[in-house]
């Protein structure tokens, strides 16, 4: 029953962490970090919710869940469960396992989905899209909306739209291009993929969809910080300005897009020099391994 305290113990921590990283602004400020911990969450959270009905079932063993497996699973091979070990209890450990094939299940689906549209939008890409000169490294679609996006991937592809290249001036298309290369180098697509994946196993946590356009406008400020190293505040800001208002903004699924989320939120963050708050990003990281060091100790133990 210890154990299963722990794993609960720690889904609830993993809540409160959430309504914390969600409610913060020094996120905006460390971007990265700020990822980092939400990974920690939502990895602890998905081993604690197969690890609680696993440990109330395997509560008469009095061991770490990973061994109290491995004695159950030698005592079925042997056809003898200890006293009090029966249906409900197997059932438990059934729910546990369920849990995490659905977890494993949603994951895969969300990765042959992506693919699958990435594949799609690529094929059509070498159809309807062109070379330019003067905008070297990317893809160019005829079309009058505002469009800027990676289509990562092992072949990464970045593509702006005409409406775009008349949109921006010199330096913005630039900030804007490095902005969208930060996405691909740092596949920023994978770092999306678990909280895709969790929202569709568990769809009726709210925080846990709101966890997902947390962290995917987190993603979105770390290609900002990317670009600015390179360009400055200014013409990334006066792109997103104008990708604000251009409104008909077009970003295709299985891509990321530059105007997809929060742009005067991300303008403001730009023209405020706030440096990284270290203190708090250390004690947040020291949160978060512990959050999720817990339930891999118990399963590996």
């Amino acid at each position: 029953m210890a154990f299963a305290v722990h794993f609960g113990v720690t889904m609830l921590a993993c809540w409160l962490t959430a309504q914390v990283l969600a409610a913060s602004t020094w996120t905006w400020r460390s971007p990265r970090i700020a990822i980092l911990c939400w990974q920690a969450v939502g990895l602890a959270l998905g081993l604690s919710a197969m690890g609680l009905p696993m440990a109330l079932g395997l509560g008469l063993y009095d061991r770490p869940t990973g061994s109290a497996l491995l004695a159950l699973a030698a005592d079925l091979s042997h056809d003898t469960l200890p006293v009090g070990l029966g249906a409900p209890q197997l059932a438990a450990v059934g729910v546990g396992f369920g849990i995490g094939a659905v977890l494993l299940t949603t994951t895969v689906r969300s990765i042959l989905g992506t693919v699958r549209a990435q594949r799609r939008h690529r094929d059509l890409l070498t159809l309807v899209a062109r070379r330019d000169p003067t905008v070297p490294g990317a893809l160019v679609l005829d079309h009058p909306s505002a469009a800027a996006y990676c289509l990562p991937g092992v072949k990464p592809r970045v593509v702006v739209s005409a409406g775009t290249l008349d949109l921006l001036d010199r330096a913005e298309l630039e900030a804007v291009l490095t902005h969208e290369r930060a996405h691909a180098d740092e596949r920023h697509d994978l770092v999306l993929l678990p909280f895709t994946a969790l929202c569709r196993a568990l769809p009726w946590f709210r925080w846990v969809r709101e966890a997902h356009e947390r962290v995917a406008l987190l993603v979105e400020m770390r290609a900002d910080d990317k670009a600015r190293e390179v360009h400055a505040e200014a013409p990334l800001a006066g792109a997103l300005r104008r990708f604000a208002a251009a409104g008909n903004r077009v970003t295709p699924a299985g891509a990321l897009g530059m105007g997809d989320r929060d742009l005067d939120v991300r303008v403001q963050r730009l023209l405020v020099a706030d440096r990284p708050p270290r203190l708090i990003g250390a004690a947040a990281l020291a949160v978060a391994t512990t959050l999720v060091s817990l339930p891999i100790s118990l399963f590996l133990s």
